[in-house]
């Protein structure tokens, strides 16, 4: 059978030569019987430009050259008409034939020479997404793995008191299941994002999920001696997204906020301080995260969520990047601002829908 298939696919291939060899036999008639004012032969033109679409380029070039050949042998066999008006036409149209092969021929190797891009391009992109993949995994899971290290440092030395403090001990395990279940769902919804999949959207209270996270980084805020101030408004509406997510992003800004503010010495008019606070604006919640850092210099703000862009000698590029990805996927926006009350900082400002009566339903339905 798959010869067969092989006989018959080259069934057009023959099909279209035999028409163009009856075609230029066709214009050789044509360019003989005619006087030399004719110039029938730059139809030869149009046979070229058949022939790079359907052969190789060695069988176009014969196929010109088969052109010239005859134009040539009409222009000796044409019985009348004004020689010198002939020669020009013969000269012109070997110079058409030429011209459109030639033309032709860089066309067909641009056009594969774009395909063999395109390839390499899809190569390139296959790799380069699971390499972003691969790195966001690693920046997003560090921060809970960080924070399981820094726990269960802090259960041993709870163990090691005499008498063993059992209650803190117990505390620090809670936070390491805690954390440890937070890695597996960060890696899930990354790998569900890098799958195209949609967020996993629930109502759930905007609040709650800021304190959870605000208890998880409280080991990393008071190793570096910074204070966090949650400034939740009440009586909010229940959010509607994916509460991992969201409790991503949030993780990814305290952790930024945090390093901003790194090298900075604490003053009395500039406190080492981060401000965490919820908000309702209409049909959406919002959250912010101000520190007291040095701000952001303009050539940050342009490459601000660009991935791989990075201000930290040791960072990834990624953590902010992704947040946007985050944000806009749950149908919200994240940008960055500098603090209203004229203190040096950055302010994030990150927007959710509430939930209303479509997603109850969606919820309850």
């Amino acid at each position: 059978m798959t010869a067969a298939l092989s006989r018959l696919s080259h069934w057009p291939r023959a099909l279209t030569l035999a028409a163009m060899l009856g075609a230029m036999a066709a214009i050789f008639a044509l360019d003989t019987l005619t006087e030399y004012a004719v110039a029938a032969a730059v139809f030869h033109t149009a046979v070229i430009l058949v022939a790079v679409r359907w052969f190789s380029p060695r069988l176009v070039i014969a196929i010109t050259g088969l052109c010239i050949a005859l134009t040539l042998g009409s222009f000796a066999l044409t019985p009348a008409g004004a020689y010198r008006t002939g020669l020009i036409n013969t000269v012109i149209s070997i110079l058409a034939i030429v011209i459109t092969a030639y033309q032709g021929l860089k066309m067909v190797a641009a056009q594969n020479a774009a395909h063999a891009a395109r390839t390499q391009l899809m190569r390139l992109a296959q790799a380069t997404s699971l390499g972003q993949l691969t790195a966001s995994i690693a920046h997003e899971v560090n921060q809970p793995l960080a924070a399981i290290v820094t726990s269960g440092s802090a259960c041993q030395r709870w163990l090691a008191q005499q008498p063993p403090n059992l209650a803190k001990a117990g505390q620090a395990l809670e936070r390491i299941q805690g954390d440890a279940q937070r890695a597996s769902e960060v890696i899930a919804r990354i790998r569900g994002m890098a799958r195209g999949e949609a967020p996993h959207k629930q109502r759930f209270d905007l609040n709650e999920a800021v304190r959870e996270m605000a208890r998880l980084s409280e080991a990393d805020l008071d190793r570096r001696g910074i204070a966090l101030d949650l400034l939740l408004a009440p009586g909010l509406r229940p959010a509607w997204a994916d509460r991992v997510q969201l409790q991503q992003v949030l993780g990814n800004l305290l952790l930024n906020a945090m390093d901003a503010m790194d090298g900075i010495k604490p003053t009395a008019a500039a406190p080492r301080r981060i401000a965490v606070a919820t908000q309702a604006l209409g049909q959406q919640l919002v959250l912010t995260v101000t520190d007291a850092g040095a701000g952001l210099s303009p050539q940050a703000r342009s490459h601000l969520f660009d991935a791989f862009w990075t201000t930290k000698p040791n960072g990834m590029g990624l953590g902010l990047n992704i947040c946007r990805h985050m944000a806009e996927a749950n149908g919200g926006r994240i940008w960055a601002t500098d603090r209203e009350d004229g203190r040096s900082g950055a302010v994030f400002h990150v927007t959710l829908a509430a939930a209303g009566d479509t997603a109850a339903g969606v919820l309850h339905g």
